[in-house]
């Protein structure tokens, strides 16, 4: 695959399309399945709780991967991501019920770096609170 996003058609502050997420107890089920990441507070209410958990939270890996979907969709490969790093700030907090949770995602170019490549800066919400600091990208584009 090749990026289908020009370093020519962007500048410093081109806005990504922001886009939702849901997180189910369900997502995460699967997560821990595909990832091998059993780890009790991403299932188990009363083991979350009794460490001092609100509730279920969901994977940080998870959120980090969900996050970064919002550059691959925008750039079209996923290969064109060089760099990617994040800051766990605040835990996604997955209710028992049919709703979940849901990340929230936008982005945008924050600095034009040369040899066709950009730094995107990534925010990701959830109830009212960011989830991710320091969420950024390095993407090489066409």
């Amino acid at each position: 695959m090749t990026a289908k996003v020009s370093y020519e058609s962007v500048e410093v502050g081109t806005e990504l399309p922001a886009q939702s997420f849901p997180v189910t107890r369900a997502t995460l089920v699967q997560y821990a399945g595909a990832s091998g990441d059993f780890n009790p507070i991403h299932w188990n209410e009363k083991f979350a709780r009794e460490v001092g958990l609100p509730d279920v939270i969901a994977h940080g890996m998870f959120t980090m991967a969900e996050a970064i979907r919002v550059v691959t969709d925008w750039v079209g490969d996923p290969g064109a991501v060089v760099e990617y790093g994040v800051r766990f700030t605040k835990p996604v907090v997955v209710p028992n019920d049919d709703k979940g949770a849901l990340v929230e995602v936008s982005g945008k170019v924050a600095a034009l770096l040369g040899d066709n490549q950009v730094r995107v800066d990534l925010t990701a919400m959830s109830d009212g609170k960011k989830v991710l600091g320091m969420s950024r990208a390095v993407v090489r584009l066409a």
